[in-house]
């Protein structure tokens, strides 16, 4: 098959998936936790500046497996563009990582068959967010060979991804990605600590501008008993100068009647 013919395969590949195919869907709570670990995922791979594909229920083809859809998948060293589909053998690698979220229903679906099926298939990372129970579970495969997972021991509440290089953890309700100390914040998050930063800088302003009010009315004060200060002395200058004039004027007069006398 050639590469024209290989790519119209791939195009014609459908790009949706059936009901059949997908979980009966599970409203606001599977969809916000889902899309917060989608902003939270991209927006530090951006910021990483790293080729890194993060989708979301994404229609996955793998050779010689039934087609399907995770949650959230993260491909590394993948250029991040819009993609319909993701066909392991067109993009010539497959999943590094996968999150599913669970809020209700059959169980065994995430945390059975496709704990089997992820393994299987080599994907080396595979996280199931039980958001019902505020649970969390990890899975590796052990060596890049291996087809069957090993569980992902947790150390204070929070579990590793040696792919990510980040950290899990389900707090106050939800499942937060940590890098080090820092957490990785989604889309609303970043919206408010920017409006709190803008409004500190807005408040930072004021303050200087009601800073330099104040200065300039110190200044214009200052220049205000500058200039009543020099027109005081110009004054009295003038003044001293009347009196010696007069004094002058006196003491000529005296000398003139001194020498009559004489």
């Amino acid at each position: 098959m050639s590469e024209v013919e290989r790519a119209r395969v791939v195009e014609e590949l459908p790009g949706e998936v059936t009901w059949d195919e997908m979980a009966m869907p599970e409203g606001d709570l599977h969809s916000q936790a889902k899309m917060g670990a989608l902003q939270a995922l991209k927006g530090y791979f951006s910021r990483q500046r790293r080729r890194v594909y993060v989708g979301s229920e994404l229609p996955v083809y793998y050779p010689a497996e039934r087609r399907f859809a995770p949650d959230l998948v993260v491909v590394l060293d993948a250029e991040n563009h819009l993609r319909s589909k993701w066909v392991v053998s067109h993009e010539g690698k497959g999943l590094d990582w996968v999150l599913e979220v669970h809020v209700g229903g059959d169980r065994k679906k995430d945390a059975e068959y496709n704990v089997e099926r992820y393994a299987r298939v080599g994907i080396p990372e595979y996280f199931i967010y039980d958001r019902a129970r505020q649970r969390l579970y990890g899975y590796r495969l052990p060596s890049p060979e291996a087809r069957e997972y090993v569980s992902i021991a947790s150390e204070r509440g929070r579990y590793s991804s040696e792919v990510l290089g980040l950290q899990l953890q389900v707090e106050e309700g939800r499942l937060r990605f940590w890098a080090g100390s820092a957490l990785l914040l989604e889309y609303e998050e970043l919206i408010d600590r920017m409006q709190e930063t803008m409004k500190g800088l807005q408040q930072r302003a004021d303050a200087d501008a009601r800073q330099l009010e104040e200065a300039e009315r110190l200044r214009q004060e200052a220049e205000q008993r500058l200039a009543e200060e020099t027109r005081r002395r110009e004054e009295e200058a003038r003044q001293r100068e009347e009196l010696e004039r007069r004094l002058a004027e006196s003491q000529a007069e005296l000398e003139r009647l001194r020498q009559r006398r004489e």
